[in-house]
């Protein structure tokens, strides 16, 4: 197969960012801080700043941001957050103000001036138009994982970082870890040869899916405001413990499912590691019962990827549900490739562990397998051809003879914090996170494509050359007022 040429992302573009996020070359700051100097403190609003936006909103705190302004859609959860942060601020001698808003569209109309920085820490479904509407105003960003909802976002998300020379990162923690950043090295300095396959799965979902729409109507609570919760996505009635709170992310509308929660994690190593750039290919090859509004308890996706910086082609499978569950998704059997029809690639790993892990990453190239048996592929093993069993990439004597190539994290936010002062990219910066962000989404448009429909993906285009009616789940159409 000839090798790809990209107009837009290239793999140079990605090595070259990858390079930035490793500390080879500076950012440069933006005008603000480089004339405030870089001790000045950087005024950030918080968009969503319950549950995971909680400790988002403390990390940006305790790395010295002023916050100056906070917004979320419960009144509730609005007021408990600033009021930890006035406590906070009176313990620590410093000066805490922030403004409350329930809309964050109001938020920048009526103090946008003020704002620097922006953390979104929203369900999936606001991400992007949030996320983009502050990076148009050219705030820096911090947003959760997943980067976005749709493919479309997260490539205008990339776009947007690098024409107005943003300070950017995603929220995937595991990126800071020293343990990701080795194994990147260890793949590419050739210890497992050249990679062929991989094979990641998940134990998520741990939310409700796979069901019908529930019927009728519940009365909204009063410290809720659900058309604002709502957001971009279109209008329904609300229902008790069925969306709002964190019952969300197995519907289509508002989350990404299993690949959306995890994938940023779990497939970060190995995206990094194995430069995958755009597959040519993308297939839901088996799925449980499938329904019209949420993602199916289990499925298995395969995505192909084409030659790429002397690379040979790679195939790509990802696994969700429970491993060790009735329904003979993960049994043994299930782990099988058709490079190798008469063996599990996990084989090794059950025989070792005696079960298989609730989630994993599997490389296998052609000289021996790496595994990372965690969410984040802080720890991993490796096994050559010629060996029985795994060892730790710590004690291997092919690991301990590869050199450090990429420098070590002072902390995931942290990194975001130096990218703003003029600092080094952060690892998870938008140019890589949002290229790893349109893969993994290119799963749900698989999913909501149906099983057996394989996908011809043109990635520069963003289309399926085979299959058009697919665009609809590459790009959104917004609910009105809420438009990108």
């Amino acid at each position: 197969m000839p090798k790809k040429t990209f107009r837009f992302g290239t793999r140079r573009d990605f090595i070259k960012s990858t390079a930035l996020a490793a500390g080879v070359a500076a950012f440069s700051a933006p005008s603000f801080l480089r004339a405030q100097g870089a001790n000045e403190r950087i005024n950030i609003a918080c968009i969503g700043v319950g549950g995971k936006g909680s400790s988002d909103t403390d990390s940006a705190f305790n790395l010295g941001g002023n916050i100056v302004a906070l917004c979320d859609i419960d009144s509730n959860t609005l007021s408990g957050k600033d009021k930890v942060l006035k406590d906070r601020a009176t313990k620590a001698n410093r000066t805490y103000d922030a403004k409350l808003f329930k809309d964050w569209r109001k938020m920048f109309d009526e103090i946008g001036k003020s704002i620097d920085a922006v953390v979104v820490s929203t369900p999936d479904h606001v991400h992007g138009v949030a996320g983009i509407t502050a990076m148009r105003m050219g705030k820096h960003i911090y947003c959760q994982k997943p980067l976005t909802q749709t493919v479309w976002e997260a490539r205008e998300m990339r776009r947007l970082a690098n024409e107005k020379k943003l300070a950017t990162q995603m929220g995937n923690q595991g990126s800071a870890g020293s343990g990701l950043r080795r194994a990147v090295e260890v793949i590419q300095a050739g210890v497992i040869g050249a990679p062929l396959e991989l094979h990641v799965w998940s134990n998520r979902p741990i939310w409700p899916q796979g069901f019908m729409r529930p019927p009728g109507e519940d009365p909204v609570p009063e410290n809720v405001d659900w058309d604002l919760w709502l957001g971009p996505a279109a209008q329904r009635p609300f229902k008790k413990g069925v969306y709002h709170g964190f019952a969300w992310r197995g519907w289509y509308d508002f989350g990404t499912g299993a690949l959306g929660d995890m994938a940023c994690h779990t497939v970060n190593m190995p995206f990094r590691a194995l430069k995958l750039g755009y597959p040519t290919a993308v297939e839901l090859e088996v799925a449980s019962r499938v329904y019209p509004e949420t993602f199916p308890l289990t499925s298995r996706i395969r995505f192909d990827f084409p030659e790429r910086d002397g690379l040979p082609p790679c195939k790509f499978w990802w696994y969700d549900g429970n491993p060790n569950s009735k329904d003979g998704m993960f049994k043994s059997g299930n782990f099988v490739s058709p490079l190798r029809p008469s063996a599990d690639v996990t084989r090794e790993i059950v025989a070792q562990t005696k079960r298989l892990p609730s989630s994993g990453c599997l490389v296998i190239g052609d000289k021996g397998k790496l595994f990372a048996g965690d969410d984040y592929g802080s720890r991993f093993q490796v096994i050559l051809n010629d060996e029985k069993e795994y060892s730790s990439g710590d004690t291997h004597e092919a690991c301990k003879a590869v050199p450090q190539t990429i420098a070590r994290s002072p902390g995931h936010d942290q990194e975001w914090f130096t990218m703003m002062k003029g600092g080094p990219a952060a690892y998870s910066n938008f140019d890589v996170a949002a290229y790893l962000t349109e893969i993994i989404l290119l799963g749900c448009v698989a999913l909501r494509s149906g099983v057996g429909h394989k996908l011809e993906w043109d990635g520069p285009n963003m289309r399926a050359t085979n299959a058009p009616e697919a665009a609809q789940f590459v790009k959104r159409e917004n609910r009105k007022g809420w438009e990108i």
